[in-house]
């Protein structure tokens, strides 16, 4: 059988984006028949039952796209998504789908989130070390794994307000295809970040402030999964500081609080609400305005990795470093300037996702 050939990828794009927003309002309607809310508590941003589940719709319009695009191109890193990306996603999907309904536990959740990140760094077509050097002999893979892990993790972690993780997702996507155009990068997949990107900015459509439904597990675990896989390709592949710079909002904000939760001896595996962005919508800020702020420094952060992969990568990557601990400071004290108030106290967790 003859596969027809992938159109132009942002022909894919669009086409991830138009399916997506039909995906979710039909996503929407049978959550809501089946009752699967997600009920307001003293842990929640939102304040009205919503459903959760709307992940469901992202892969069921991502995947068969990722395929069709990985299916007629040269299975290599300048082609569509190598397939063990492909598949890891949707192995996480039908895990996370069944903890959005039964609630896994914290270990089975983990180990399924590592043994993906293994098994795809061993299949992944990686030109060199994905530390470049840095890190000698089996403490390079090692490491890759842990990071890739707690990128999949901390993806889910953030996804806390409305709009959120859609913003990260199609600025990454974004800055991911841009940098696969590159030549000294070495030719990255240039489609499958850009259909990532197009079925979130559809899911945005349904998930910006006030939010007709969220993503849930089924969909921040495979995305951050995906995207982190390409974010270690991209890294292999030389340009460590473009693959540190473009998600640096997220790592930054999720990193730094579990470091600060772990000094405070709180419990690093209950869930929070002391992320930067869960302290400026306590402050007064909107959802939607807090999203915009993370929008607008993720832009910035695309042009910065974009830099340092072009020129040289040290100013870019210092100039990241300290956007982003300004944009930390600014949402955990928002001014009033930009809809601030005194934030409320932040001892009561928020649940995951």
């Amino acid at each position: 059988m003859i596969l027809l050939a992938a159109p132009h990828p942002l022909i894919l794009a669009a086409l991830a984006a138009v399916l997506t927003v039909a995906g979710v309002r039909l996503a929407e309607l049978w959550l809501r028949r089946r009752a699967l809310l997600d009920h307001p508590n003293a842990r929640s941003s939102h304040s009205v039952p919503t459903p959760r589940g709307g992940g469901l719709a992202v892969m069921a319009v991502a995947v068969p796209l990722l395929a069709w695009d990985a299916a007629t191109r040269p299975a290599t890193m300048g082609g569509g998504l190598p397939w063990a990306l492909i598949l890891g996603g949707v192995g996480l999907a039908v895990v996370s789908w069944w903890d959005d309904l039964r609630n896994l536990p914290a270990r089975a959740r983990l180990l399924a989130h590592v043994m993906a990140c293994v098994a795809g760094l061993l299949l992944l077509p990686l030109p060199g070390p994905v530390f470049q050097g840095w890190l000698p002999g089996v403490l390079d893979p090692l490491a890759a794994v842990l990071a890739w892990a707690w990128f999949v993790n901390l993806v889910n972690f953030m996804d806390g307000i409305d709009g959120i993780t859609g913003v990260e997702t199609v600025t990454v996507g974004l800055a991911l295809a841009l940098l696969a155009t590159v030549p000294a990068v070495g030719g990255l997949p240039v489609a499958a970040p850009l259909i990532l990107a197009g079925a979130m900015a559809g899911f945005l459509v349904w998930n910006w402030h006030p939010a007709r439904l969220f993503l849930g597990d089924v969909g921040s675990v495979p995305l951050g999964y995906l995207l982190g896989g390409l974010l270690v390709m991209l890294a292999a592949s030389g340009a460590w500081a473009a693959a540190l710079i473009a998600p640096a909002y997220y790592w930054g904000d999720a990193t730094l609080t579990l470091l600060v939760r772990a000094a405070r001896r709180r419990p690093l595996a209950q869930a929070h609400r002391e992320h930067a962005y869960q302290r400026a919508v306590q402050a007064g800020l909107s959802h939607a305005r807090v999203s915009t702020v993370i929008a607008t420094v993720n832009a910035v952060l695309v042009g910065l990795a974009l830099a340092s992969a072009l020129w040289t990568p040290w100013p870019p990557l210092a100039a990241a470093a300290v956007l982003v601990l300004a944009t930390l400071a600014l949402l955990h004290r928002p001014p009033r300037w930009l809809g601030g108030r005194t934030p409320a106290p932040a001892s009561a967790p928020a649940p995951r996702g």
